[in-house]
C-alpha cells in the first residue's frame, strides 16, 4: 500500500507538471525531462518520471536535429494524448524561461541511456533500437599547393559568380603583400585566371555570433552579382559563417531561430540542397570542411549553439597544408586540441545501436565502425605530429599530417558526433568575461573554441571511462600510454594523464581558473551546458546537474 500510495502521488505530481506546460502558450515552453519545447516533446513529463503513461513515441514534425533522452528500451507504457501544436515565433524571454525550468526540474534520469532524434510525424516504438548507420562527408582534395586548382574546380561545377568569404587577417595579408602567397591571394588569383566573377566578404568574427551571421546574410542578399556558389577561405569561423549565409539566402526565413538546434532554436530541417560551397581551411582543427555543422554564440543569451544538417556540408574541401603556415602559434595549439577532442569524443560516444530508432537518422549518430577508423587514425596522427607542428612550424610533413588528421577527425565526428567536452565548452566560451588569449587579434574577450573544449577533457574522460574502459584504454595507448596489465578501473585516469601531458607540453592554461572562472561560476556553466542535447546526449554516461557540477569543479585546475 505504501508503494501504491507513493506511485499515485508521483502520478499526481507529474500530471501537475503536464498541466503547467499545457498552460504555457509561448514557443519554448520546455519539458523538464527532455529540455525540448513541450510542443515538440515525444513524451509528456510523466514518462520521464516513470509513471508509464506513454507508449508509442510521436516524432514531432518541427525538429530534426534534437538528440534527446528517451526511456530505456525495457520501459513499458500506454498511449496518451497531448497538445503538440508548434509555435512559430520564438523570443529570447521564452528561451530564458525554458532554461530556468530546466535548472529547476533538474537532471535527466541515469537510466535513460538511449537517444532519440525528432524528425517527422511517425510513430516509433521506444523499444526499437537503431540497427544501421549512415556515412556522409564532403568531397576532399588533399595536397600541398592544391589551392591553386580552385578556379578549375568552380569551372567543373559550372559556376561563374561566387561570394568569397575570407578571414580578414588573411585578406589583409593578400592586399598588402606582407603575407607572400597567402591563402586568400592564391584563391583570388586562381579565380581571376579561370574567369570567375566574385565579391568578397570579410567581416567575420573569430567566434561567430548571431549578429555576425546576420550581417553576412545581408551582404549576400545585396551582392552586386547573382551568387551561384560560395568559397570560404579561413578557419572554422569563416567556413561556419559561410554555411549560415548560404543556408539563409538559399532558404530565407522570417525567424532566424528556425534552423537553430533545439532547445534554443526550432530545429527545422534544411528544406533541400543549398548552393555549392568550396571550403579552404587555413587552420588544422575544426574539420568544418567535412561537416554540416555551423556554430555560433547567441549574444543575448550568452549561449553557444548552432545549426546541424547534412545539406550544409561543403561540396568540396580543399585541404592544403601550405595554408596553415599563416597560423599564429596559439591558434595552431587551440586548433590541434579541438581535433584531439573530436577524435576522442567520437570514438567514446554512445554506440549507434544503443540509440532509439527513428525515421530519419541524425547527423550525429553515435560511434560506429567506420567513424571509429577515421577517429582512431586521427588520434594516432595527432599524438605523433602535433607537438612537432607546433614546436617546429616550418616542418611541412608535420603540418601536412596534422592537417590530414583534422580532416580525418572531422569525418569521424561528423558522423558519430561529440559529447561532453564540446557540450561543456559552449558554456565556457559563451560566458567569457575578460579573457583575451595571446596570438588572437581581437579587442574583446574570447576563449578560443579548442581551448574551451580541451580544458574539460581530463575530467570528462576520467568520468566516462567506466562506460567502456576498453575504448578509453585504446585511446590512451594511441597517445603513448603503456596499457599492459592495466585494470579497467584505471582506464579513465590513464587516458586523462596522457591528455594532461600533451596540454602541459603545448602550454594550455591550467584549467578554468587560469581563464578567470571561479567556483562561483559553476552553476551558470552547468545551466549553459544543460540545453546542449545534440552533443551531451551522446555521452556514454548520462549527466545532469550533479554530474556536470562535479566535472566543472574538477576542471578548475588541471596540472
Amino acid at each position: 500500500m505504501i508503494i501504491r500510495s507513493l506511485k499515485n502521488q508521483l502520478v499526481k505530481n507529474s500530471e501537475n507538471v503536464i498541466g503547467l506546460y499545457q498552460s504555457l502558450h509561448q514557443w519554448g515552453s520546455t519539458c523538464p525531462c527532455h529540455g525540448t519545447p513541450i510542443a515538440q516533446c515525444s513524451n509528456p513529463p510523466s514518462q520521464s518520471l516513470q509513471t508509464n503513461h506513454v507508449s508509442p513515441v510521436f516524432i514531432s514534425t518541427s525538429t530534426s536535429n534534437a538528440i534527446l533522452s528517451s526511456p530505456s528500451p525495457s520501459s513499458s507504457s500506454s498511449t496518451s494524448s497531448y497538445n503538440r501544436s508548434v509555435y512559430n515565433n520564438a523570443s529570447v524571454s521564452s528561451i530564458r524561461h525554458d532554461m530556468d525550468l530546466i535548472q529547476k526540474f533538474g537532471s535527466w534520469s541515469s537510466d535513460n541511456r538511449a537517444t532519440r532524434r525528432y524528425s517527422s510525424g511517425i510513430i516509433v516504438e521506444p523499444s526499437q533500437t537503431e540497427y544501421a548507420f549512415e556515412m556522409a562527408t564532403s568531397n576532399i582534395k588533399f595536397g600541398p599547393g592544391c589551392t591553386h586548382e580552385i578556379g578549375q574546380d568552380l569551372i567543373d561545377l559550372k559556376i561563374k559568380n561566387v561570394c568569397v568569404f575570407a578571414d580578414p587577417h588573411l585578406l589583409a595579408m593578400s592586399t598588402t603583400g606582407t603575407g607572400g602567397e597567402s591563402p586568400v591571394s592564391v584563391v583570388l588569383h586562381s579565380l581571376k585566371k579561370a574567369g570567375i566573377n566574385f565579391v568578397i566578404y570579410s567581416n567575420i568574427s573569430i567566434e561567430p555570433t548571431d549578429e555576425s551571421f546576420k550581417d553576412a546574410i545581408e551582404f549576400v542578399k545585396n551582392a552586386r552579382i547573382p551568387i551561384e556558389g560560395f568559397v570560404a577561405v579561413g578557419g572554422g569561423s569563416t567556413i561556419d559563417t559561410c554555411k549560415a549565409a548560404n543556408l539563409y539566402t538559399t532558404f530565407p526565413t522570417d525567424n532566424f531561430l528556425d534552423y537553430v538546434n533545439p532547445i534554443i532554436g526550432l530545429g527545422k530541417p534544411v528544406p533541400g540542397p543549398v548552393k555549392p560551397l568550396i571550403a579552404v581551411p587555413t587552420t588544422a582543427g575544426t574539420g568544418s570542411e567535412t561537416t554540416g555543422v555551423s556554430v555560433f554564440d547567441l549574444l543575448e543569451l550568452k549561449a553557444k549553439t548552432g545549426i546541424a544538417h547534412k545539406n550544409l556540408k561543403p561540396t568540396l574541401g580543399i585541404v592544403d597544408p601550405h595554408n596553415t603556415f599563416t597560423m599564429p602559434t596559439n591558434v595552431a595549439v587551440a586548433s590541434g586540441f579541438d581535433q584531439l577532442c573530436h577524435a576522442l569524443e567520437s570514438y567514446t560516444a554512445i554506440p549507434y545501436n544503443k540509440r532509439t530508432r527513428t525515421p530519419i537518422r541524425p547527423a550525429y549518430q553515435g560511434s560506429n565502425p567506420i567513424s571509429d577508423i577515421w577517429s582512431l587514425k586521427a588520434l594516432e596522427m595527432i599524438n605523433e605530429y602535433l607537438p612537432t607542428a607546433i614546436e617546429n612550424p616550418t616542418d611541412l610533413n608535420a603540418r601536412s599530417q596534422v592537417m590530414l588528421a583534422a580532416t580525418s577527425a572531422g569525418i569521424g565526428f561528423g558522423n558519430a558526433g561529440v559529447h561532453l567536452c564540446h557540450g561543456m565548452s559552449y558554456a565556457v566560451s559563451g560566458l567569457v568575461r575578460d579573457y583575451k588569449p595571446e596570438g588572437y587579434n581581437v579587442d574583446y574577450p574570447i576563449i578560443p573554441h579548442g581551448m574551451s573544449v580541451c580544458l574539460n577533457a581530463p575530467a570528462v574522460f576520467e568520468f566516462t571511462a567506466s562506460a567502456n574502459p576498453a575504448r578509453h584504454l585504446e585511446c590512451a595507448r594511441l597517445m603513448g600510454a603503456n596499457i599492459n596489465n592495466v585494470k579497467d578501473q584505471d582506464a579513465g585516469k590513464i587516458l586523462s594523464n596522457q591528455i594532461r601531458k600533451l596540454m602541459k607540453r603545448l602550454k594550455i592554461p591550467d584549467g578554468l581558473k587560469a581563464i578567470n572562472y571561479t567556483k562561483d561560476d559553476i552553476p551558470a556553466l552547468v545551466q549553459g551546458t544543460l540545453p546542449q542535447h545534440r552533443v551531451t546526449k551522446l555521452s556514454p554516461r548520462p549527466v545532469g546537474v550533479e554530474e556536470l557540477t562535479k566535472l566543472f569543479e574538477n576542471s578548475m585546475t588541471i596540472y
